[in-house]
This record gives structure tokens, C-alpha cells and sequence, in this order.
């Protein structure tokens, strides 16, 4: 990767009139913002559909684009909507997404759109449709078929739907061909917008960061017409589902209740699927972050009936036979490897092996109180990128306030004298680390408190809503400031 420094934030957290950031003009304003800032990456989240929980972590699909992200202004543009079309999502700012109105009113507004737009994209919708037949056909069939059952999980679906019979599926393709139009022509659309922004971004020399969790949620397309590719027992339900071990943070462990995949079966198949999904990434994004990187030397096993993750196995994983395969379909896109977590050392001779920078995290260098430890910066390797905080961690302004016992030993380390010392020689010591690129969150950025960050793991709600300030781009201070800590770490 080349040396640099960037900012995490998601599509969802940029400002707009209707609830939720898009792929629209504000995306592009912030592209101009990083370039203005000296930065050289924008590290966005899982782009894909949210499903419960509203996480980017858990979609209904791995190959498609999350419909919130289309921009209704283009639409508008284009003649597509009117403004009175708009109105139901347009009101005052507010600093969190809400999710519940925008699922109740977005859909409406995209299905007018649709239906005064089919005819003039129907020539492109059907190339769209050639190039992506390998899923978005059972993608968009997933999703008439969750709306029959009013969005319960397929495997709670009849027998004849969720075994995927011929001939029930192919009634709904004739009996609900419009709607399985809708799906498509809003997946058609959403990658258009996005292409357009991502040639935006390289014409401002911005790279573009994705993220790709190791996992796929259940309750989503990718299980249901791959389930052959999964540990599914006849009925198609999970025999077994993933989860991480108990810990230091967690007596019971994380029961992550996602479907295991039948690693034996892909390889017999070449990792076809996987090949399939980072190919697509590739045409995403400049670098794909793999969430979970230690699930491919070996995987925590749980029994799905199991009420916690204390009673899973270590299951030996694919090892290079993944890695290899993934690096046959990146193409010219380059790969980080989410190191974080329980390592044993054949996780980081794998780690070694692959040749893919691995994560540092700022955050967790202090509980250790020993200078050697590898997530301080002066320990750093270069072959790495540094984080302050990731999206799972808090801000930086509240992890300092909160941590007063470490008070002491952080100014030792650090040699300042007070929590703003703190904060700034950590936003500098990063910057001048060896790393090879830097990714600041955005809210470190503003000084922004606990009460701003992205996720809290271990809790359901509250999560994933953060949105910027709408005025963030009138502080020209904000820019020099951000571009001093670049000229500081020679990035």
C-alpha cells in the first residue's frame, strides 16, 4: 500500500436532507474534504443491505448495494421524482439515522422512481442483469419472498421456498416478475451511483478502503441459494454457527450465530464462491479489508442449539488454499488482514505467510503498562495499518476520559501532563509511527465524545447512527489541522 494517511467513515454517517448519507453530492463534497486535508484514503463499512440490528455486518446479501445509499437528489435530477416525492424524508438535521423511517418511507419513494424510470434503464438493466446473474437474480427473488412473509429469516419460510422447489420459485418469477424488477433496477442504480463516485475519488487521488466481514449472515441470499456451501442440515438450518471463545472480555465468549462454511466442499469447487465475491469487491474498492482474518487458519465452532459459545472447538480453517484463492480474483485491489483477537502463533505465521499488512490499534497499548508492547507506536512494523480506534472502539476524547486509572502511565509514555496532552500527542505519535497508512476516525478528527461513536459490541441497539455535523466542511481549521498531522507523519 502506498504511504498515506486516511479517515474512517461510513456511506450512512454523511450529512443529507433525507436521513441518511448516499452516494450523492455530499459524498463527493467529502472526497474534496480528504483531498483538501492531505489525506490519501476513505475507509468506508460494509457497503451491502443492513438486516437486523441495522449492522453492515450482517446483510442480506454479500454481492449487493445497500438501497439507502441511493441518492433520491439524482433521481430528482434526472425527472424521475418530484419534490413533493421527497417530502415525506425531508425534515429537520439530526446527528443519528433513523433507521425505522427510513425502512417505512425510502422503499415508497424508490418504487416511484422505478416505475417512471424502467422503460428509459431498461436496455442497461438487462446487460446489469447478464453481468450479475450469478446472484442478483436469486438475490432479488430472496427479497420478494421475505416481503410474502412480511421480512421473517428464510429458514422459518414454507418448505417450498425455503428447499427452493422449481416450480414454486418459478410461479413467483411469473407471478411477481414486477417486483423482482423493483429489486434489480434498485441494485442497477445504486451500482451506477457508486461507479460514478469512485471514479470521483481516483480523479482526486482518493483511494477507497471496503471492508468484507469473513462471515455471511444467515438470514440472507447468499445462504439460501448456496446452501450446499454451508453447514446446513437437510431441513437447511445451521448444525453449526460461528462465535469467538470465552475471554477476558466475555466469560461466556460471542455467539455470533452466523452459518459455518463446508470449507471441504469449496475447495472441491476450487473456492468458486469466494472467488466470486472479491472479484466483485475489486470493482469496489482499491484496498478490501477482511474482517476476521484468524477464521482462515482456524474457526470457533459452536453447536447451533448451544445458548452461549463457551462450548465450541477450534476447527483447523483453509488456510492458504483461501488465501490463494482470494489473491487470484483481487486483481489489482490490495488486502489488510483484521488480525485482531485471540492469536496463536500459526495465526501469525499465516498472517506472515500471506504477506498482508495486519492491524495496530493505539487504543489497546496501555492496559499492558510494557513499553514493548507491539500496539504502541514506536513498536510498530511497517508492513501494517495503524488505528487509533477502529469502528468497533470508542472515540478517542471519551476512551482517555474514561480510563483514568491509566492516566498516569499514558503521560509517562507519552510525556505530557494533562488528558488534552493525551489526546494530541496520541493524534501525533500515530502519524509519525512507521505504519504504512494511518486511519484516523472522523470523529477524532472533530473531538467528538463517547456519545458519537459507531458501535458498542456486545449491545443490539444504538448502533451504526452516527452522522456527521452538517456544517464539519466551514471549520478551515479542521483542514489544517488534519493536514498538519499529515505533514507531521510525512504521509
Amino acid at each position: 500500500m502506498e504511504k498515506g494517511a486516511g479517515v474512517l467513515l461510513p456511506i450512512f454517517s454523511l450529512p443529507s436532507r433525507y436521513g441518511i448519507g448516499t452516494f450523492g453530492q455530499e459524498a463527493y463534497r467529502f472526497v474534496k474534504f480528504i483531498e483538501r486535508s492531505g489525506l490519501k484514503y476513505w475507509q468506508m463499512l460494509p457497503l451491502n443491505p443492513t438486516s437486523y440490528g441495522d449492522s453492515p455486518y450482517q446483510s442480506f446479501s454479500a454481492f449487493a448495494l445497500n438501497p439507502y445509499y441511493i441518492d433520491l437528489e439524482e433521481l430528482m435530477k434526472e425527472g424521475y421524482l418530484d419534490k413533493k416525492d421527497l417530502k415525506p424524508l425531508h425534515h429537520h438535521y439530526v446527528r443519528q439515522v433513523d433507521y425505522g423511517e427510513i425502512y417505512a418511507k425510502r422503499f415508497k419513494i424508490l418504487e416511484i422512481a422505478f416505475h417512471n424510470s424502467y422503460d428509459d434503464y431498461q436496455e442497461k438493466i438487462i446487460c446489469f442483469r447478464k453481468a450479475n446473474r450469478k446472484w442478483v437474480e436469486d438475490y432479488a427473488l430472496f427479497m420478494v419472498i421475505k416481503a410474502m412473509y412480511s421480512g421473517i429469516s428464510w429458514t422459518e419460510w414454507d418448505e417450498k421456498y425455503r428447499l427452493r422447489k422449481r416450480n414454486a420459485l418459478d410461479e413467483i418469477r411469473i407471478d411477481q416478475q414486477e417486483k423482482i424488477n423493483f429489486w434489480i433496477w434498485i441494485q442497477y442504480v445504486a451500482d451506477k451511483q457508486y461507479h460514478r463516485l469512485r471514479k470521483y475519488c481516483h480523479r482526486h487521488h482518493v483511494k477507497i478502503i471496503g471492508d468484507m466481514p469473513i462471515y455471511v449472515a444467515l438470514d440472507s441470499a447468499d445462504v439460501w441459494a448456496n446452501y450446499g456451501l454451508f453447514k446446513l442440515d437437510k431441513k437447511r438450518h445451521p448444525t453449526e454457527v460461528a462465535g469467538v471463545p470465552p475471554d477476558y472480555f466475555s466469560k461466556t465468549g460471542q455467539l455470533w450465530g452466523n452459518p459455518l462454511y463446508n470449507y471441504e466442499k469449496m475447495s472441491r469447487n476450487g473456492f468458486s464462491w469466494w472467488k466470486q465475491r472479491v472479484k466483485k469487491y475489486s470493482k469496489f474498492f482499491d484496498v478490501l479489508r477482511i474482517d476476521h482474518f484468524r477464521g482462515m487458519e482456524s474457526y470457533w465452532a459452536v453447536d447451533a442449539t448451544a445458548p452461549t459459545a463457551e462450548s465450541g472447538q477450534w476447527i483447523e480453517g483453509p488456510k492458504m488454499e483461501l488465501v490463494n484463492a482470494i489473491n487470484s480474483a483481487c486483481g489489482n485491489m490490495e488486502i489488510i488482514a483484521e488480525d485482531l483477537g485471540f492469536l496463536t502463533q500459526d495465526v501469525v505465521d499465516l498472517k506472515n505467510k500471506t504477506g498482508w499488512p495486519g492491524l495496530v490499534i493505539y487504543q489497546f497499548a496501555f492496559d499492558s503498562h510494557n513499553v514493548t508492547d507491539a500496539y504502541l507506536p514506536q513498536n510498530y512494523v511497517v508492513n501494517c495499518v495503524a488505528y487509533i480506534g477502529t469502528h468497533d472502539n470508542d472515540t478517542l476524547k471519551h476512551f482517555i476520559s474514561t480510563h483514568i486509572e491509566l492516566h498516569e502511565y499514558m503521560k509517562e509514555i507519552l510525556q505530557v501532563d494533562s488528558e488534552e496532552g493525551i489526546f494530541e500527542k496520541m493524534m501525533e505519535t500515530i502519524s509519525e509511527s512507521v505504519a504504512q497508512v494511518v486511519i484516523y476516525l472522523m470523529q477524532d478528527f472533530l473531538k467528538e465524545d463517547g456519545e458519537f461513536r459507531f458501535n458498542t459490541p456486545g449491545t443490539a441497539i444504538g448502533n451504526w447512527k452516527y452522522r456527521l455535523p452538517r456544517d464539519y466542511r466551514l471549520n478551515a481549521s479542521l483542514e489544517k489541522y488534519i493536514n498538519n498531522l499529515v505533514r507531521l507523519g510525512k504521509r
